[in-house]
């Protein structure tokens, strides 16, 4: 069985129910997410040794975040417990015209103080086949950013494909911020991911004649950034998401991914048209996706289709976890997406 690793921040996510504003809400929905435990929870419902490193309190809301991994399979033999307290994030959900709304209360959270001496990063990539982080947490701080250059290192030793989800987050970090931290960090990345706006943002490459707030995209320009992101850092594989934003219920959805096998021309996925009913998680679900059919399949771009595919499917479900099988998402690419009802 593959052995995977991700490294980032369980968040409390508190949401309001149904597409309720938080001005009207009278109660809130509580559950847990974040970037990496996303990835991790997908991934090992999808039956690979999935491990998640992060640091929580040892108090009852710690240790519920910590069953709430375990409930999917997560192996928490890496969680160092400490601190006070559990990260938050709030959520609106949006519809049509209305945008989701996400607000942070994640500062002075435990994984803001994990030290590179509370982890023993070789024996975390003992076997390990892959791993994978975010530009969510570089972004929480300078520590978490000690811990992720000495996870890189010891994984890139321990001879683990690595691979990031560029994720830029604006209400965490600036353009500047981001680049300055980033862009050294790319060294060591096999498969970079990334969305329309992350490559921008993150690294300073901007896809020409595209706007994401009308939902116009420029697939020549995105095959562009995917050539120039390959050549500048010598990545093995690009993917980037394409979401088509026709309003805050209906996007467009498919993908590209050029790298050094099958696709050496960018090659674009089958396109969704989806209804979301949550958005948050999609593009760690197209991560974890990716990262599944690169590990299992011999045609990179059955890969590709394996993570458009699945990240379609995460957007109707509530939550930040994909709660899928394979075999659901094979049937969803075999279907085309029906939706027929399976009696």
């Amino acid at each position: 069985m593959k052995k995977v690793v991700t490294f980032g921040e369980i968040m409390l996510r508190l949401s309001t129910p149904g597409f309720t504003r938080f001005v009207q809400a009278q109660n809130l929905d509580a559950t847990f997410g974040g970037g990496e435990a996303n990835v991790a929870v997908s991934l090992s419902n999808y039956g690979l040794d999935s491990y998640y490193v992060t640091k929580l309190p040892a108090h009852e809301i710690g240790q519920a975040a910590v069953n709430h991994l375990r409930r999917f399979g997560v192996k928490d033999d890496y969680i160092v417990r400490g601190g006070n307290r559990v990260g938050i994030y709030f959520l609106e959900s949006g519809a049509s015209q209305r945008a989701s709304k996400v607000i942070y209360d994640r500062s002075n959270s435990s994984v803001t103080q994990l030290t590179n001496e509370e982890i023993e990063w070789k024996k975390v990539f003992e076997n390990a086949d892959w791993f994978h982080w975010t530009g969510i947490t570089p972004a929480i701080g300078k520590s978490a950013q000690e811990c992720l250059t000495a996870a890189c290192d010891a994984a890139k030793k321990a001879g683990a494909t690595i691979s990031c989800d560029l994720n830029f987050r604006a209400k965490m970090w600036t353009t500047q911020e981001a680049q300055a931290v980033m862009k050294p960090l790319m060294k060591y990345v096999d498969v970079c991911i990334a969305n329309e706006e992350d490559a921008e943002k993150s690294l300073g490459l901007k896809a020409e004649n595209t706007s994401i707030e009308s939902g116009v995209l420029n697939e020549k320009g995105y095959f562009e950034v995917a050539k120039k992101l390959k050549e500048l850092y010598n990545f093995k594989a690009v993917a980037i998401t394409l979401r088509e934003s026709f309003s805050a219920s209906k996007n467009g959805w498919s993908a590209i991914l050029l790298d050094d096998k099958e696709c050496k021309e960018p090659y674009r996925s089958s396109r969704y048209n989806i209804e979301i009913v949550d958005r948050v998680g999609g593009g760690d679900s197209f991560a974890s996706g990716l990262i599944y059919g690169l590990l299992t399949k011999n045609s990179s771009k059955d890969a590709l289709e394996f993570a458009v595919a699945a990240s379609c499917l995460k957007h109707s479900i509530p939550g930040d976890f994909n709660l899928v099988s394979v075999d659901e998402v094979e049937k969803l690419i075999r279907s085309g997406g029906s939706g027929r009802v399976e009696r």
